[in-house]
């Protein structure tokens, strides 16, 4: 009886150093966890809101693991900076600061046109057939073209004039290019169809240079406009002569 009066003790002592080493042994893994090295991406430079993130504009650091935020981009070999390629600052990042998924956005209409509009541009909309607007591209190169009555002689006939070659398409419905993942592009090919069915028309994004801004403005108000789309890689430029069928049948 006395030998069991001194085991209880013993055991209990021993359940309570176990239990001991295996709550600091947990708090020591939770240290070194917490210090652990990882690379996270920075702000290169100060990167103002509307951005479009390029791969020299960020670099990654080392920083231990307790002092990455939640939503970080953790870069485990370097083709993870491809990850941020073309996404859209939401706010301004200060150089330095830690790259964050709620800071960015996709290139989408909620980060506006105006961030993939060159310098020295301008960013125009036009409407057209949404069977067309199936067929092009953010990317591609479009020729514009109005159809309008001219007076030729004393006579009133429709011409036809190729006013703007080589317009870049900057976007296509909601769709402004890179950036969109295959979830969100699905979302978006969904939202538009929907749209689609109680229209027929669609809208292109166009980049055009303020002369030409003006003629596509001006040419919708006496015409109708056409869109016929360019070979990838055609640059080129030429001299169109206006179309009639007066000079068709001669």
């Amino acid at each position: 009886m006395e030998g069991r009066k001194t085991l209880i003790p013993l055991v209990l002592a021993f359940i309570a150093a176990s239990l001991y080493w295996w709550i600091l042994s947990s708090k020591e893994k939770e240290l070194s966890k917490a210090y652990e090295p990882a690379q996270v991406l920075v702000a290169k430079y100060d990167l103002p809101a509307r951005t479009i993130l390029k791969p020299d504009f960020v670099e990654v650091v080392e920083i231990p693991r307790k002092f990455m935020e939640k939503d970080a981009y953790e870069i485990r070999n370097p083709s993870d900076i491809k990850l941020v390629t073309n996404l859209v600052t939401a706010i301004r990042i200060p150089k330095g600061n830690q790259i964050t998924q709620s800071a960015l956005l996709t290139l989408t209409p909620e980060a506006g046109l105006s961030v993939k509009v060159p310098p020295g541009y301008r960013g125009a909309t036009l409407q057209v057939d949404s069977e067309l607007l199936k067929l092009i591209k953010p990317g591609d190169r479009v020729d514009i073209l109005v159809t309008f009555e001219a007076i030729v002689g004393e006579k009133k006939e429709k011409v036809t004039a190729t006013i703007l070659q080589n317009v870049l398409v900057l976007g296509v419905g909601s769709n402004l290019g890179q950036g969109i993942t295959a979830d969100l592009a699905k979302k978006q090919s969904a939202a538009e169809s929907a749209m689609q069915s109680f229209t027929d028309k669609g809208v292109l994004s166009l980049a055009l240079n303020p002369l030409e801004a003006q003629y596509l403005a001006l040419s919708q108000e006496i015409g109708k406009i056409s869109v016929v789309v360019r070979a990838l890689g055609d640059v080129e430029v030429h001299y169109m002569e206006i179309a009639s069928f007066r000079k068709l049948i001669k």
